[in-house]
This record gives structure tokens, C-alpha cells and sequence, in this order.
């Protein structure tokens, strides 16, 4: 299935889409999209309903994030072999995890806005994850059981609050609208092989990232392993994997995201984004 969030922000409803790509209305089933909605038993009672009995959404209505009430938004960084050598990075040995706040998230063709004081805001296409129950000590066998589905992030990050303000890099990606999830989340059966996905992130037309989850350093699988060896997550928490190489961070000369800019994303069986980047505002 595909499931969606649909309507303005902060009163969305839930829906899916259907097999001629149109989105149905869930509300009279169920209240929202949440962790608890990925459960596998709730996940298949909604398979069992037939989509033309939905009522039809009209088509141009705002998307918000695919899932509601996270708790938790960890992410993954140099995650990818080609991104950390654009980066002049080292391999990392072991996965390097960091915040990103919940309430940075926002649908997916949401405007981004500029942070006050910002220098350095750049672009990066992500797969992210949301688990379907409480996850710790798993085996990276197992892993992939606690996953409810998949989504496209736009990992949107302050360079130089990450990496010239000191401390922890979660001040560089925890500003609001740096977390653009959707438009749908994707379960995990009709994701054939979530390890050989591509990927592509275009800046005003022009193509900056090109890649596929093939050249991950640490599978999904491990994600799940690794991180719930250190915390316990929840249903309906996110996890966003790592970005290919193409970020602006990495350009000779570097290029940042000025207002006006307009993102396009997409990765393979997940559907696309499309964010404006606008000026600060309270």
C-alpha cells in the first residue's frame, strides 16, 4: 500500500493510493496515520479494503508528511561510500547517528524556509524508514520485520550551523521545514529490494544528485540492528538513511540554496517531492 496524509497543515486526513494513482479517503476507517496504524494486524486489515469503495480525493490537495505523531527522527550520516569521498571524509566504522528534531517535519512539496542567520543551506535526498512496533536488541535478521514502510526525506541542512558552530550537528538539521517527508509511505511488500533503489535530486532543473541505495556503507538492515542496540524505538518513529553524493557541501566551488530555488526529488517506487525554497519569516 501506499498511505498518504492529505489536507492543510496540522488537520490532515489519511488516505491511500489507489492502483490507477489516486488518492482515496481512510477517515471513515481510521483517525490518522500513526504508528500504531503500521502495526502488521492493522496494516492487514486495511489491505482489506477495496479502495473504490473510498471516497475519491480531489486531485491538487496539499500533502502533508505520511506520518503523524513521531517521537523520535534519527538520522544517518556519511552513509554513503560516494557522498563521504565527495566530502573528503574517512569511511565511518560504525554508523554516525544524530537528531533531527520531530517538528522539523513537513509534507512534501511544503515550502523550505530559510533559517534566521543562515550561510550555507543545502540539499539532500534520503530514504527514510518508520517502524511498526517497539524495537531493541534486534538481530540484523530480524530487522526489517519492525519496518512499517518507506519514504523519500529531504534531509535539508545548515552547513555552517552543523559544521562551524560547534557542538552536535542536529543544529545544523533540526531548523523548521528541514524535514520533508513523503508524499507516500510505502510498505515494505512492495518494495522488492530496498538496497538497490535510485535516487536523483534536481535544483532549479538542473541535476545535482544521481545515486542509488545500492552504495549504502551500513544496509538498512543494520540501521535497525545497530540503532536498537543504543535506544528504544517506537512505532511511527522515522529514520532517515544517508544521502548519495551531489550535495552542495561537496561542489567545487561549493553552492548553497537561495530563496527562490526550487527542489525536485524522487527515489525509485517512493514518488517524488517538489519544495520552494522562501525567506525567513516569523
Amino acid at each position: 500500500m501506499k498511505l498518504v496524509r492529505f489536507g492543510p497543515a496540522g488537520a490532515e486526513k489519511p488516505g491511500l493510493v489507489d492502483a490507477a494513482g489516486k488518492i482515496r479517503d481512510l477517515s471513515g476507517h481510521i483517525a490518522d496515520i500513526t504508528g500504531a496504524t503500521l502495526a502488521p494486524a492493522s496494516l492487514d486489515k486495511l489491505r482489506k479494503i477495496d479502495p473504490a469503495t473510498l471516497p475519491e480525493v480531489p486531485k491538487g490537495v496539499r500533502m502533508g508528511s505520511p506520518i503523524a505523531k513521531s517521537a523520535n527522527f534519527i538520522a544517518v550520516g556519511l552513509n554513503y561510500a560516494d557522498h563521504a569521498k565527495e566530502t573528503g571524509a574517512p569511511i565511518p566504522p560504525e554508523p554516525i547517528l544524530f537528531n533531527k528534531l520531530a517538528n522539523c517535519i513537513v509534507g512534501p512539496n511544503d515550502d523550505v524556509m530559510i533559517p534566521k542567520n543562515s550561510l550555507k543551506l543545502d540539499w539532500e535526498c534520503e530514504i527514510a524508514f518508520v517502524m511498526n512496533q517497539r524495537t531493541r536488541y534486534v538481530e540484523e535478521k530480524d530487522a526489517l520485520k519492525y519496518i512499517g514502510g518507506y519514504c523519500i526525506c529531504n534531509d535539508v541542512s545548515e552547513r555552517h550551523f552543523q559544521a562551524e558552530r560547534s557542538g552536535q550537528w542536529m543544529k545544523g538539521k533540526s531548523f523548521e521545514t528541514s524535514g520533508p517527508l513523503g508524499p507516500w509511505l510505502v510498505t515494505t511488500d512492495e518494495i522488492k529490494d530496498v538496497q538497490a533503489l535510485s535516487m536523483f535530486l534536481d535544483v532549479n532543473g538542473k541535476r545535482m544528485q544521481t545515486g542509488s541505495t545500492k552504495t549504502m556503507i551500513f544496509s538498512i538492515a543494520h540501521l535497525v540492528h545497530y540503532i536498537s542496540q543504543f535506544m528504544v524505538l517506537e512505532a511511527g518513529d522515522v529514520v532517515t538513511t544517508g544521502t548519495p553524493p551531489g550535495v552542495g557541501l561537496g561542489m567545487k566551488p561549493q553552492t548553497f540554496l537561495k530563496a527562490g530555488d526550487v527542489m525536485k526529488l524522487g527515489i525509485e517506487g517512493l514518488g517524488e517531492q517538489e519544495q520552494k525554497v522562501v525567506p525567513f519569516k516569523l
